[in-house]
């Protein structure tokens, strides 16, 4: 007998009923299934028309690189103004969805000629957008990050969310057609925010960020990508169209998922030992407080050094708990060293549930108000020791941050910037305060005669130095009389001294560069250029 549709012909001779039935019965469900889903999904659609679509729009254009572009400007400057209206706004010109879908349906489809022509696109929109947006940071009298760029720079689980559920819309309004502009803003929101930042960090010379961006937006592009190539399998795009289904191009298929799916993987990883830490914490918590406690915040900030855990409990008087103890068993408990920031509102004996609700109200609204308090009072200081007005202030609530670029004061030198910003760190533990201060001369180190050493005041200017260069994004100071290359066997006096005060860079993160030497006394010298 034969089975029509495409599937094998099945062939009986003459064995026993039962033996027939146990055959016949996994295939005829399978055909139900197959002759279903051709004709409830498969059918309606009309394949040739939306592939000749996503080919038309896929491919690189003036059109699409001058548009990726401008929606890129748009956005680095709605993050440099942590404006999200704005960030959303340039959404609305992105057209990073066409290559990215072309790409998916290619890879679907078997379509290697389609796949390099929206690759190519997209590398060529990507740079210019990474080109463009460096170039309008490196121009701007704003390049302190702010709470939008920021949130750029560590994928999470929520923005791989955000990339599944607009790649799985954007391919079904793609080959439904219907809504392709609406779900292209939500495809844009995932890739085109990272890329901006990716350009901040590369003006700014701040690789963290940069590197941290692009992770996301490789990960939410390959997330699109194979969402959208999923959902054109489940379409018919492949079995209806390709001609080329044959085994060495279905291993190719699954190789090239492999190799796109690392990234995503180290980002899953990630992100899971993130939630793991999360949830280990709040057990312990839990634990340790007993099972009339609430946690009813909790914060952890990876990127701290060490782990920065902020905590709202609610408890009984009772089992009110030290800090100190909390903090050495969650630094045993996460493998890692912990910071903890614990508020604990205590209920008296006898509150009950209402009440209790009522005091955890009042309380989280209390802490709400004294969070706000805290940072207006830091804002506060902050415009009236630098000068500055209160809107260039840039407060990220989220990570307890405080950034402000400081105006110039009169007879005022680095050194004095540097000790505001730590008098106004001094007012409140929790928060970080950040003065950039204006650019000018770095301070001079001098030595005492005949010493290769650095006394203490020649310590306090190198770390000056080393100061000025992290606020203003450097990532090199010049060295007047560093050797270039190897160091000789036997250096000279001013060779030696400028080897300890590289050796004071190399320890903060600083590059030291060869500069021409300047005899007793040393100034360092704000992005150098490598002598050869």
């Amino acid at each position: 007998m034969t089975v029509d549709d495409g599937c094998e012909a099945l062939v009986t001779t003459k064995p026993d009923a039962a033996a027939i039935d146990g055959d016949l019965s996994p295939r005829l469900a399978q055909l139900a299934l197959y002759r279903w889903w051709r004709r409830a999904i498969v059918a309606d659609i009309d394949h040739e028309a939306v592939v000749a679509r996503i080919v038309e729009d896929s491919g690189w254009s003036p059109r699409f690189a001058f548009m990726t572009m401008m929606s890129a400007g748009i956005a680095v400057l709605g993050l440099l103004l942590s404006s999200p209206a704005v960030v959303i706004g340039a959404m609305l010109i992105s057209p990073l969805m066409n290559p990215i879908l072309g790409f998916g349906f290619s890879l679907a489809l078997f379509d290697f000629r389609e796949l390099r022509r929206s690759l190519k696109a997209l590398a060529i929109g990507s740079v210019a957008a990474v080109i463009f947006t460096a170039l309008i940071v490196l121009i701007s009298p704003l390049q302190a990050p702010t709470a939008e760029i920021v949130a750029r720079t560590r994928p999470n689980l929520f923005d791989l969310a955000v990339a599944l559920f607009a790649a799985l819309a954007g391919t079904f309004a793609i080959i439904r057609g219907r809504g392709e502009t609406i779900v292209g803003v939500a495809i844009a929101t995932a890739l085109m925010p990272p890329l901006a930042v990716v350009g901040y960090g590369l003006a700014t010379h701040n690789l963290p960020v940069g590197a941290g961006a692009l992770a996301l937006f490789v990960t939410n592009f390959i997330t699109i990508a194979l969402s959208a190539t999923a959902m054109a399998r489940f379409y018919g795009f492949g079995h209806y169209l390709s001609r080329r289904q044959s085994l060495t191009q279905t291993v190719l298929l699954f190789m090239v998922f492999a190799i796109m799916a690392v990234p995503l993987g180290i980002s899953l990883n990630r992100i899971g030992r993130e939630a793991l830490a999360t949830s280990q914490t709040r057990t312990l918590l839990n634990d340790k407080f007993g099972a009339t406690a609430r946690v009813t915040q909790l914060d952890l900030d990876f990127s701290a050094d060490p782990l920065l855990i902020r905590a709202v409990v609610i408890a009984p008087r009772a089992a009110m708990q030290k800090v100190a103890a909390l903090q050495s068993a969650l630094s045993s408990r996460l493998g890692r060293p912990v910071r903890l920031n614990l508020d604990q509102i205590m209920l008296e004996p006898g509150a009950g549930a209402l009440e209790a609700q009522r005091e955890e109200l009042r309380q989280a609204g209390d802490f709400a108000k004294q969070e706000t308090e805290r940072s207006a009072s830091l804002a506060r200081m902050v415009e009236l020791v630098t000068g500055v007005a209160a809107d260039d202030v840039t407060i990220d609530r989220d990570h307890h941050r405080v950034t402000a670029a400081a105006a110039a004061l009169p007879g005022a030198a680095l050194d004095t910037y540097r000790v505001l910003e730590t008098r106004i760190a001094a007012e409140d533990a929790g928060w970080s305060v950040s003065v950039v201060p204006p650019q000018s001369g770095l301070p001079q180190i001098a030595f005492a005669d005949n010493v290769d050493t650095l006394d203490p005041a020649a310590h306090d200017a190198v770390a000056t130095s080393i100061w000025a260069a992290k606020r203003w994004n450097m990532p090199a100071l010049g060295v007047p009389g560093l050797p270039s290359g190897e160091p000789p066997a036997r250096p000279n006096l001013s060779q030696r001294r400028a080897l300890a005060i590289a050796t004071l860079l190399k320890a903060q993160g600083i590059v030291p560069i060869a500069t021409p030497s300047a005899g007793q006394r040393f100034a360092l010298i704000p992005g150098a250029a490598v002598n050869p």
